[in-house]
Formats: structure tokens, C-alpha cells, sequence
């Protein structure tokens, strides 16, 4: 009895020494990287009577909707905060204060530009637990040895604190505050309008302490419905019938917000737009016009109803002067431009939301949801066509916005892109994967309607390749294919869904959901069937991307007469021409040589489709082949005709050389890793075997060069538009030229068809 008196007694010690050991650190808060707690429900905070009071906001050159300049109101004037002893447990108060659920990180310096006013904030230590900023220890109020080069910014997570409830804390009304709800909605409310995807008209409501409110439309403008408009996808507003929701209004009472909406029109976001005046009710409840927010938008080309395709098909499209290339997903890449016929991209200083919006709107998007910098989706090649672009969020395109013409200074490391809204069309509801060790793969499972009803099923995988994995993964919002797989008997997968419910799918690889690409239909048709050769993917958030160098191609070019007893391992490997098997040893063949510089400009390595253990040594040359064939090389006469051809197979993948600050990892040496880093490029020089086209038999002229790579999309890539290099090429019998040495896509669409062969990589070669 004593013993276990003991063991009571010593616990109840330790547990009071641990109490006193954790008091101890409180007050350092959480370390970095250690996850909050998150609130299950907001409360509104408690503070002293002698906390000061203050409101927040974040402001300045904004890349998202939810990061800025840190500023503060206080004494009935606008300020910021000093970088100075300013850490993430600061950051998370002030990203709470704001509704946001917590900190992803802080920036010093002034990143989104100098403020004005005082810096009401200097030498600012926070646990992390504080419920406002003003309850920090700092210097005290407006006490600051700091310039406004120092002033410090947040960046903030999308995700917003559940039951959040806005608070204005001064008793006068703050102007220019920033609007800060848990959540925004256009709920549907026409029956004609309920089932209809997207959701284009309706009430405009925010949620704000757990409930769903609408909002009053006095003070309301056009203003305010473009931007609610941007923020689901759409690239405007327009009219709507106002008697309709008049009468609904009159027989549903609705539950408004506190508040008005002051917006400019060019946010990004209802977040960066501005409180209004509060709303006061009168005593039936409604608001002093008595009408809640309609808002009727208009979707891009991409979603809208397609009832008049015919007559579109009658007129030719004009050449757009903006794409996005390099994105995982509808409505993100690189930005590209269009100037004197050739695509180029935008240098990121100054890249702003405001700017990346004018982007998303002009393409047919909604507003951007970022605006990224730094190459981060790729970079592309050619021309820098625009720097320094600064916009004022009204603009129709890119090109009519304000820029440094001179791109000095600027490298592809620094191309601007953009991730913009689109409607929620629902895709991501009619596909999913199953049996994966995460939700990055697993056997594919459609959703389709059988006999009436809604059923889960797989896909066949017969003829299932990288193109097809490509939209499946796009769909799901989950970025790349890294796989295509025709075998999944390790994923269990669902077996309510393992009957074949859709084969025969081919797809370009651009298709927004897999039911858009081709496929049989009710007449399925699966040899092997379902189960085990049902159709699976893994996805990636990032790709590589392969791009040929053309100016080498032409500085390179010359032609070689090689005799056949020197030609016998390329002959084995069916590099020379067929008439070359008809022919003595003791014969020539007239090569034309070239020099290919293939750069990984994406955002993963290149790597070869098999694994290493499978890799085909070739005794002639002594080398492992990784891949059967990694680039093919055609010379077409100028009616389009295929004359001449070689290929590559890719005997070794390795990193040459590399862009400075990046180290070489593959190396062939030694049956080493083969594969291209990004960053680097693969030289394969003009002097190496199977280097070449053989033009024995072909005729003085003038022709087409055309060399592309990764023919068979054999290994994923994030695209495939510029996998292929096209020249001209002049043959005198006795030299030969290369000139006009171009990327597919990099030149306009009038340009590019006075070259024949390939005008895409997704026609040929499959």
C-alpha cells in the first residue's frame, strides 16, 4: 500500500515539474515550422481597457490576396510596423488578427514597398499567443528609430479562421479598412439558374461568425460585381432581371452583413477592397433599399456554353497576344507575349497582382490568385518583350499597360507567370484515385451515369499513355503525371468500381476533364478488362521541361563523307538510310552533321523512363541505351514531303554544363544516374555516332530541318509545344546551310505555317 502511496506521490510531483517546466518556455512560443493549434471556433478577443486599440491591414505590390505591407491604424492615422526583432510568432498574431488561420512567412525590407505615415511599431517580440499586435512587447506606441525602407510585410495562409467574426474595434468608423470575412459565395437562387455549372448568378454572400449573410446594395456598384465576379473565375459582369429577386426577396426575409463594400475594381480579391459605412437596419430587418446583392457574370470563352459552335467555326480566330505555357492546370503558366511575330516572355520586376490580373482577365480567366515570379513555372526561351510592367487593372491587354521597353538585366530565371481564377465546374467531383500509398496515385475511378444512376468505375488501359495520365491529373488539381500505368493489381482500389466504365480514351493532353477527350461510348470495348489492367497515374506537382537550343543547330552544321566499314555500329543500330544495306563496305555516306544542346528548363530533372536495372547495353558502342528512341531528325521538301530521317536513342543523358549556381548530378561515367537537372543542358556533339541525317541520296534544294525530342512522351513533361526544332536548310551538292532555326511556338501562327511538317508535337508520332 505504502509503494503504491509512493508512486502516487512522485507522479503528482512530476506532473507539477513539468507544468513548471513548460510556464518556463511559454513565453518563447512555438519553434519555426511547428504547427498551431488552430481554433475550433473564433472567439472574439478580451482585451484590457489599457491595450491600445488598433486595426490592421495588409497593403502595397501584393503577389497574393492574402500578403502585403503590415499597417496599422491607430490615433485616426494609417502606419507600419519596423522589421527590427519581427519573427514569425509575430507574424502569426498579426495573420490571426486578420481572420487568417496562421503565418506562412514574413519579409523585411520594405519587399512590398515603402509605406507612409508613422511606424507605430519598432523592436516587436510576440509569443505567438498574443490576440492583437498592440498587446506585443515593442518599444512602445509610435516609439521607432526606423525608416520606411524597413518596413515589414506577412504573408498569410488562404485559409481562414472557421467562425471568424469581423470586429471593428475603434468606435469611429476606420477608413480604408480591409474587408475580412471567412468566406465569399454566389449561391444560385432562380431555379433556372441552381443546376447550372458554373454558378454565374445569384446573391453575393459572406460568411462572417459561422453564417452565411447577404450584403445590402445601397452603395453598391458595377465596381464591386467585377471584382466578386474575378474572384470566381469570370472576366466581367453584367445585367441582370432585378423584378425576379425582388419578389424573392420579398417572400425569403434575408440576413445581411454589418457592413458595405467599397471597391476600386481592379482588386483581385474582396479581401484587398475596402469596408464600407455600417449598414443600419430598420426595425422589419431589412436594409435601407431593401434588396440583397445580385451579381450576374460572364464566363470566359473556355466555359462558356457552347451552342453556337458552327457559327464560330465559320470565322478565323485572331492570333491572341498573351498565353500561358509551363502550367500544371487551366489558368496558370509562364506569360508569354506576342511582338513582331515572335513569343517572348515578361521580366518580373514590378510583377504584380494587379498586373497578373490584367493577364488572367484578357485570356478569359477570372482575376489572379498569384502573381509568381522567378521563373517558378519554367522559363521559357527567346526574347525578354516586356520589364518593369505596371498596370492600372482596367486594361484590356497586357501590351496597353505601361513598361520598360529595355529588358537590362533580365534572364529567363526572372519570367514573371500567373495562377488565375476559373469557375468551379464540378471535374474534380467525377474523377478520383484509389488505392494509392498517397493522394498523388492510384487505379482511376470515373464517375458516370449508368441506367439512371450515378456509379463509380474504372477505365480500360489499353492504349493508356502519358497524354491521357496528363488530363487525369490536371482534373484532379494535383499537377503533372509522373506515370502512366496499364497495370494496377498492387492499388486495391474500390471494388464496388472495378467494372470498365469508359475505354477507348485518347487525348491531346490539353482537356480540362478526362470526359472531354475521345472515347467509346456506351459500346465499351476492353480485352483484357478491368481489375488488375484497369488504368493508373501518379502525379507530380512539378515537371521537367525539354528545350533544343536552335542557334547551336545552325552554328554547328556541316556535312561529313564517312566510308561504311567506320559506319558499322550505326548501321546496327539502323542509323543510316535503308539504300545503305544495298551498298560495299568500301563506299561513302554523305552526313549532315549538327551539334543538339537540349536544356532542362522546367521545374523537376529529367529522367529516363526505365529504371536503370532494365537499361540495353549496346556492345558496339559500349553503352547503355535508357531509352529507345529520345530524339527523331526529319528533312522535308518544301511540299511537306519526308525525304530523309535519323534518330537518337538515348545513349546517355547527362548534364554538360550548367546555368552558374547549379551543380551537375548526372553523369554517365561508371554505369552512372543518367537524367538532365534543371538548370543544366545535354550536348550532344556533332562528332558523336548517330549524330546526323544521311543525305546520300538526296537531290541539291532547298528543304525543311525538323528535330524533335522525347517523340513518344516516353517521360512527362509540362510541355510539350516546344519539343520540336525546325530550320531551313539549303543543299548544294557541295555544302550545306542551316537558317531560320526556330522552337515550335516560338514564332507566330501566320509564321509558322511556311514551314510544313509538324506544326504541334501532340499530331505525330503516338
Amino acid at each position: 500500500m505504502r509503494v503504491i502511496q509512493n508512486l502516487y506521490a512522485r507522479t503528482a510531483v512530476l506532473l507539477v515539474l513539468l507544468k513548471l517546466s513548460v510556464a518556463q518556455y511559454e513565453h518563447l512560443g512555438y519553434p519555426p515550422g511547428y504547427p498551431y493549434p488552430e481554433q475550433e471556433e473564433y472567439t472574439a478577443p478580451q482585451l484590457d481597457p489599457d491595450t491600445p486599440r488598433i486595426q490592421l491591414r495588409l497593403a502595397g505590390q501584393k503577389r497574393k490576396h492574402n500578403e502585403g505591407r503590415v499597417e496599422v491604424f491607430y490615433n485616426n492615422q494609417w502606419g507600419t510596423v519596423c522589421d527590427d526583432d519581427f519573427n514569425i510568432h509575430a507574424a502569426q498574431v498579426v495573420c490571426r488578427e486578420l481572420g487568417y488561420v496562421e503565418a506562412v512567412s514574413w519579409l523585411p525590407s520594405s519587399k512590398y514597398g515603402k509605406g507612409e505615415g508613422p511606424i507605430w511599431f519598432d523592436n516587436v517580440h510576440c509569443t505567438g499567443k498574443e490576440k492583437t499586435l498592440a498587446q506585443c512587447q515593442s518599444n512602445g506606441i509610435g516609439i521607432s528609430d526606423c525608416k520606411h525602407s524597413e518596413d515589414v510585410g506577412v504573408v498569410c495562409s488562404d485559409k481562414r479562421i472557421p467562425g471568424f467574426k469581423f470586429l471593428n474595434t475603434l468606435p469611429n468608423h476606420v477608413e480604408n479598412l480591409d474587408i475580412h470575412v471567412e468566406d465569399v459565395q454566389i449561391r444560385a437562387i432562380l431555379s433556372s439558374y441552381r443546376k447550372r455549372i458554373p454558378v454565374m448568378e445569384g446573391y453575393v454572400e459572406v460568411k462572417d461568425g459561422g453564417k452565411w449573410k447577404q450584403i445590402c446594395n445601397k452603395d453598391w456598384t458595377q465596381f464591386n460585381s467585377r471584382v466578386i465576379c474575378g474572384m470566381f473565375g469570370f472576366p466581367g459582369e453584367r445585367k441582370y432581371n432585378p423584378r425576379v429577386y425582388k419578389m424573392f426577396a420579398r417572400r425569403r426575409k434575408p440576413t445581411y452583413w454589418d457592413y458595405s463594400v467599397n471597391c476600386t475594381g481592379n482588386e483581385a480579391h474582396l479581401s484587398s477592397c475596402k469596408l464600407g459605412q455600417a449598414v443600419l437596419e430598420k426595425s422589419n430587418g431589412t436594409c435601407p433599399r431593401g434588396l440583397p446583392v445580385v451579381v450576374s457574370c460572364v464566363p470566359g470563352k473556355d466555359f462558356a456554353p457552347t451552342l453556337m459552335t458552327g457559327f464560330r467555326k465559320a470565322f478565323r480566330q485572331e492570333q491572341p497576344l498573351v498565353r500561358l505555357r509551363g502550367g500544371a492546370i487551366v489558368g496558370e503558366g509562364r506569360v508569354e507575349v506576342l511582338k513582331n511575330g515572335e513569343w517572348g516572355t515578361i521580366c518580373d520586376d514590378k510583377w504584380s497582382l494587379l498586373s497578373a490580373t490584367v493577364v488572367c482577365r484578357e485570356l478569359g480567366f477570372g482575376t489572379a490568385k498569384e502573381a509568381l515570379s522567378g521563373g517558378r513555372l519554367g522559363q521559357g526561351m527567346g526574347p525578354v518583350h516586356m520589364n518593369e510592367v505596371e498596370c492600372s487593372g482596367f486594361e484590356k491587354s497586357i501590351t496597353e499597360c505601361s513598361f520598360n521597353k529595355e529588358a537590362l538585366g533580365c534572364s529567363h530565371e526572372e519570367d514573371a507567370a500567373v495562377r488565375c481564377n476559373v469557375p468551379k465546374m464540378g471535374f474534380q467531383e467525377r474523377l478520383r484515385l484509389s488505392g494509392g500509398r498517397n493522394p498523388y496515385e492510384g487505379r482511376v475511378e470515373v464517375l458516370v451515369e449508368r441506367n439512371g444512376s450515378l456509379v463509380w468505375g474504372t477505365v480500360c488501359s489499353e492504349g493508356w499513355r502519358t497524354m491521357e495520365a496528363m488530363v487525369v491529373c490536371r482534373q484532379l488539381g494535383l499537377g503533372f503525371a509522373s506515370n502512366a500505368f496499364q497495370e494496377t493489381w498492387y492499388w486495391s482500389g474500390e471494388v464496388s468500381a472495378d467494372a470498365v466504365v469508359m475505354s477507348g480514351v485518347r487525348c491531346s493532353g490539353t482537356e480540362m476533364s478526362l470526359s472531354h477527350c475521345l472515347h467509346h461510348g456506351a459500346h465499351l470495348s476492353c480485352p483484357k478488362g478491368g481489375g488488375r489492367y484497369a488504368a493508373g497515374v501518379s502525379c507530380s506537382e512539378t515537371a521537367p521541361d525539354l528545350v533544343l537550343n536552335p542557334q547551336v543547330v545552325e552554328q554547328t552544321t556541316y556535312m561529313e563523307d564517312r566510308p561504311m566499314f567506320m559506319l558499322q555500329c550505326a548501321y546496327e543500330e539502323n542509323c543510316l538510310s535503308s539504300t545503305s544495306s544495298e551498298v560495299p563496305a568500301n563506299t561513302y555516306r554523305r552526313l549532315l552533321r549538327f551539334s543538339s544542346q537540349i536544356h532542362n528548363n522546367g521545374q523537376s530533372d529529367f529522367r529516363p523512363k526505365a529504371d536503370k536495372h532494365s537499361w540495353v547495353w549496346h556492345d558496339c558502342h559500349r553503352h547503355y541505351h535508357s531509352m529507345e528512341v529520345f530524339t527523331i531528325y526529319d528533312l522535308f521538301s518544301l511540299n511537306g514531303t519526308k525525304v530523309a530521317e535519323g534518330h537518337k536513342a538515348s545513349f546517355c543523358l547527362e548534364d554538360s554544363e550548367c546555368d552558374e549556381g547549379i551543380e551537375k548530378r548526372y553523369e554517365c561515367a561508371n554505369f552512372g544516374d543518367q537524367g538532365i537537372t534543371v538548370g543544366c543542358w545535354d550536348t550532344y556533339r556533332h562528332d558523336i555516332d548517330c549524330q546526323w541525317v544521311d543525305i546520300t541520296d538526296l537531290k541539291p534544294g532547298d528543304y525543311i530541318f525538323q528535330i524533335i525530342i522525347n517523340p513518344n512522351y516516353e517521360v512527362p513533361e509540362s510541355d510539350y509545344t516546344n519539343n520540336f526544332t525546325k530550320c531551313r536548310c539549303r543543299y548544294d551538292g557541295h555544302r550545306v546551310w542551316m537558317y531560320s532555326c526556330h522552337n515550335g511556338g516560338s514564332l507566330s501562327s501566320e509564321t509558322e505555317q511556311t514551314f510544313p511538317g509538324l506544326h504541334s508535337n501532340q499530331v505525330t508520332h503516338r
